[in-house]
């Protein structure tokens, strides 16, 4: 396989969160929550793959006339925050006024930190929190919260999105990444049990779910604290 063909397979593979996506959207329209966050975690994975192959096959150079980085944008801003905020909104998980403030923040708030040229550290990790609200939302089908709880968490990690903290991307991030990338490949199984088992109470998922995101929520904010070894 040439070098031209090779990248473009990895813009191919990058395309397929869009029809994960619409599948994800599917569901969520027929209130199928597990089935929406399936698709959603398949979704997820692709996405961690994706990267380390586009630069391996330096997809920059070798298929140019596709902008993977646009393209990738595109079906995040899906997969992490449209359908996450859909399914929030249609849940039981939020009476009437404060489903429409988070959607509102959510969608808002995303669309404009995904286009901040400065959502990128020198290190690889995001300053300000990423927009996932595909992985806050799961845990929140998991664990139901009270909807105050609900309404404080997106408010605070909305507000999040433009501060100066730092959180990690589980590849890229080099510091700690033999513990963050197991840890991420932890909370995608997490996630895609709780799923299969329609978010069962009695799952142990939900706790491997609390664990692992809590440790990639607050595992760039104590690398600032914490000075780096030379």
């Amino acid at each position: 396989m040439t070098p031209h063909l090779k990248a473009l397979s990895v813009h191919l593979l990058t395309a397929t969160g869009a029809v994960f996506a619409m599948l994800a959207m599917l569901a969520a329209v027929d209130q199928k929550w597990s089935l929406m966050f399936l698709w959603l975690v398949v979704a997820f994975f692709v996405d961690g793959i994706d990267g380390p192959l586009a630069r391996k096959y330096d997809v920059k150079t070798n298929a140019a006339e596709f902008d993977g980085v646009l393209l990738d944008l595109i079906i995040d801003y899906l997969t992490y925050v449209f359908i996450p905020a859909f399914a929030l909104f249609k849940s039981d998980l939020l009476p009437g006024w404060t489903g429409w403030i988070c959607i509102i923040v959510i969608t808002f708030a995303s669309a404009m930190y995904f286009a901040d040229t400065r959502m990128k550290t020198k290190d690889n990790s995001f300053s300000g929190f990423p927009g996932c609200w595909n992985m806050l939302v799961l845990v929140l089908f998991a664990l139901a919260p009270n909807f105050w709880f609900i309404l404080g968490i997106v408010t605070l990690l909305a507000a999040a999105m433009f501060t100066p903290l730092k959180f990690v991307h589980p590849v890229r991030t080099k510091r700690w990444r033999i513990v963050t990338l197991p840890m991420a490949l932890v909370w995608t199984y997490f996630a895609g049990w709780a799923a299969w088992v329609d978010f069962d109470p009695e799952s142990w998922a939900h706790w491997g779910l609390v664990v692992s995101s809590l440790y990639l929520l607050f595992a760039g904010i104590a690398q600032q604290i914490i000075p780096a070894r030379d």
